[in-house]
């Protein structure tokens, strides 16, 4: 906290200064104070018009917003600067608990928590940049977004309500105002809807260009060797095709022809074999040959055998 501070570290330093320089100290921790006072100040000051906008942005907003991804990357960069903003103001008033702040493991959880959210939605963001272009990867995005945020706010929220120390109800109302100005208002983050969730879901488990994203650098063997990963994968367009088939078999009220029977019959058979539970003798084929030995165990054998110790036998 303190080297992460604009000006703490300096004040501290004329506090440690020797007396000869006891003047230029003098005149340094008035300066570094008057700052950190005016960055609390501005910190608070962040908070509140930020929570404000913010909360206005967030209960205008379309479902659909996200769809166009310029506004989806200028909405979140938004609510994001928002929960820096109050995770800024938070970590100011931490100064008010000293040195009891390192004995709070129950506030320090919690504003790891809000810190982890805010930063893994920059690399949310960050990442939709790269990879902007994906049919389907708004939607993925709008969804982990949402439920950072929301991360964030109850963390935040959470800390405001259970802020420790003697200065504890003070610290608390002034972080309640400036995280929260309008009250249960100005907390406008929720979970992802389930239409969203929905969407994700379908995105994730059929054939789509977000699917193949995922698959990017996951290692294929070859067709016919035992590898339950690339089985999984390349099942799943000859499953969702034989679904399709059977909804339209049974929307038509038909039997299959002798192509569709053999899709049917394909996916059936490809389903029996994954979704065997505690049946496979080994991951890949190299496991199971005579005498195999995984690489860690074995780099793990040769170490401890070179290794100048007793051994329960040898005790014995």
């Amino acid at each position: 906290l303190t080297r992460c501070h604009p000006h703490m570290l300096d004040l501290i330093t004329s506090l440690q200064a020797p007396q000869s320089e006891e003047k230029q100290a003098v005149e340094t921790f008035v300066k570094q104070f008057h700052k950190i006072v005016g960055h609390g100040l501005a910190n608070f000051a962040h908070s509140i018009t930020r929570g404000v906008s913010s909360t206005v942005s967030t209960k205008t907003r379309s479902k659909k917003a996200y769809l166009n991804g310029d506004k989806l990357l200028d909405y979140h960069e938004k609510q994001l600067l928002r929960l820096s903003a109050n995770f800024a103001l938070t970590a100011d008033l931490c100064f008010t608990l000293g040195g009891a702040l390192k004995f709070e493991e129950l506030l320090m959880g919690r504003l790891a928590d809000a810190l982890g959210a805010i930063y893994l939605g920059y690399a949310t963001l960050h990442h939709y940049k790269r990879r902007r272009g994906v049919e389907g990867l708004e939607a993925l995005t709008e969804h982990a977004m949402l439920r950072l945020e929301k991360e964030a706010q109850d963390a935040l929220q959470s800390a405001s309500d259970n802020f420790p120390g003697p200065l504890g109800p003070l610290a608390s109302t002034v972080m309640k105002v400036g995280c929260f100005p309008l009250g249960n208002a100005s907390r406008p983050y929720r979970e992802p809807s389930d239409v969203l969730t929905k969407e994700v879901s379908r995105l994730m488990t059929t054939p789509s260009e977000i699917r193949e994203f995922f698959q990017e650098g996951v290692y294929m063997a070859p067709e016919g060797s035992m590898h339950q990963v690339s089985d999984l994968i390349r099942a799943v367009p000859v499953c969702v095709e034989a679904d399709k088939i059977a909804s339209t078999l049974r929307r038509e009220k038909r039997q299959p022809t002798t192509d569709e029977a053999e899709k049917i019959a394909k996916a059936d058979a490809l389903r029996d074999i994954l979704i065997q539970v505690n049946v496979f003798e080994q991951l890949t084929t190299e496991e199971g040959q005579e005498d195999y030995i995984r690489p860690a165990l074995q780099g793990t054998s040769e170490r401890l055998s070179s290794l100048d110790r007793k051994r329960f036998d040898d005790a014995a």
